[in-house]
């Protein structure tokens, strides 16, 4: 049996989930390893989340994205790990993983993949100077034998400016295990309880976030997950519930009937996926991978600032005609174009024509 070498530098949030998915389809086809960072929102129970044949490798070197990409060590273990395993396939998750692996690891002897799951150089607030490094380090690396597997149409987009190696697999969800959840919206609530999920750090601008709830203040707001930005999130009706179980986090996001992702940059979130699937209505920034998903006044909405944020929530909580016709179209989009299976089966495709 192929051995395939996962690199997730970050196994946390959307490339924890990711890979749990993927990998559950890829053990019957490969003997699969995983070479992971620990990071302080990676849940203390992550291995019970894989299937049992997978081969999980905590790597004491991956310390954050920037001090793992200074550590010398990282490249050094990561060679390590590599000459051990022998992989006929090596994936890299992340710009950290992706330029660690890229340069620690033979290429031009190995097929190697490399799936960014949200450029940093697309930061939208970011100063020019620190955007332009970011690229700068993807444009270098680059340059190393790999094909690049972008998450989304906008991603591919900006790999193929970086390399001709580059295709694109839109992300997919475990719709079975969410079906049990789904629940038709047949009325919004009073009050208004909005929701987003994931790590409160400057990506998913919780600045923003923030500034929609202090516009809404008949709402309540609930930001599941926790993160190093949590100070910034002040209006007195956004409750923060910290890391809880997947269970109790899907609970958390049935019971409101908005979802919003005020991101700054995405590759094409899993979060925003299992929102339109239950069923809620979404609305996003104008992103990459946000507007990948989301057709506005079809399946969801794109705002651009909090004003217009504010103004959708109210209006759609007064139309549930509305509210129901884009919350179905979503769930049916989801259906029809981001299934894990098919995300995996793709996955084998573009691994066997490199």
């Amino acid at each position: 049996m192929k051995r395939i070498l996962h690199i997730a530098e970050p196994f946390a949030t959307g490339v924890l989930s990711f890979l749990v998915d993927l990998t559950r389809r890829q053990v019957n086809d490969y003997e699969v390893y995983i070479l992971w960072g620990k990071r302080p929102l990676t849940p203390e129970n992550v291995e019970k989340l894989f299937d049992p044949r997978v081969h999980l490798i905590c790597e004491p070197s991956f310390c954050g994205a920037l001090g793992s990409v200074l550590s010398p060590k990282a490249y050094i273990h990561v060679r390590r790990a590599f000459n051990a395993i022998q992989p006929d396939i090596v994936h890299l998750h992340s710009s950290a993983s992706g330029f660690i692996g890229r340069w620690a690891i033979p290429c031009s002897k190995t097929r190697v993949f490399y799936t960014p799951h949200g450029y940093s150089f697309l930061s939208g607030n970011g100063s020019p100077l620190k955007r332009f490094i970011f690229w700068s380090i993807e444009k270098v690396s680059a340059m190393r034998k790999c094909k690049t597997i972008a998450c989304s149409k906008g991603e591919y987009d900006e790999a193929a400016k970086l390399s001709r190696e580059s295709t694109f697999i839109n992300n997919g969800i475990n719709t079975d295990f969410l079906s049990q959840y789904v629940s038709p919206l047949t009325e919004i609530r009073r009050p208004i309880r909005i929701c987003t999920s994931g790590r409160i750090l400057e990506q998913k601008n919780p600045c923003l976030f923030n500034e929609i709830a202090t516009l809404v203040p008949e709402a309540e707001f609930v930001w599941i997950g926790e993160g190093e930005q949590k100070t910034q999130l002040t209006s007195p009706n956004i409750r923060v519930t910290g890391w809880i179980s997947r269970e109790e986090a899907i609970k958390m996001l049935i019971g409101c009937d908005f979802f919003i992702l005020p991101s700054l940059w995405e590759g094409l979130p899993i979060s925003l996926l299992e929102a339109m699937y239950l069923k809620r209505v979404c609305l996003v920034s104008n992103v990459i991978g946000n507007r990948d998903v989301i057709r506005s006044g079809e399946n969801g909405i794109i705002c651009n600032e909090a004003a217009e944020y504010a103004s959708h929530i109210r209006s759609i909580a007064e139309d549930v005609g509305l509210a129901q016709r884009l919350s179905d179209s979503a769930h049916k989009d989801v259906c029809e174009h981001y299934c894990v299976d098919s995300m995996a089966e793709d996955y084998n495709k573009v691994y066997s024509n490199k």
